[in-house]
């Protein structure tokens, strides 16, 4: 007979094993930057559709915030959040 105990051990085990996020590489031509550097003018991503802007070569992380979608309250210096109305629109910009 199999004791709980010896079910339970593997599962802990790997649970403490320590992870690093993987690193994105930024696109090619596009300096690796940040959100919250001075030459983003996150205005002009108002208005715009996400896609449009090539959000996905950036060189940093972009989230796209759908209305009504759950996000985490995580703050991220680094990261462009990009809010969207109903039609998939920019409406707002901003990093955190």
């Amino acid at each position: 007979m199999l004791r709980p105990l010896t079910l339970i051990l593997p599962l802990l085990a790997a649970a403490c094993i320590e992870t690093s996020p993987p690193t994105e590489a930024p696109a090619p031509g596009i300096p690796a930057a940040s959100c919250s550097d001075p030459e983003i003018d996150l205005a002009s991503f108002v208005g715009r559709r996400p896609e449009d802007i090539g959000a996905d070569r950036l060189g940093f992380p972009v989230r796209v915030i759908a209305p009504g979608m759950a996000v985490t309250m995580d703050y991220s210096p680094a990261r462009l959040n990009l809010e969207t109305d109903a039609a998939g629109v920019i409406s707002r910009a901003y990093c955190g």
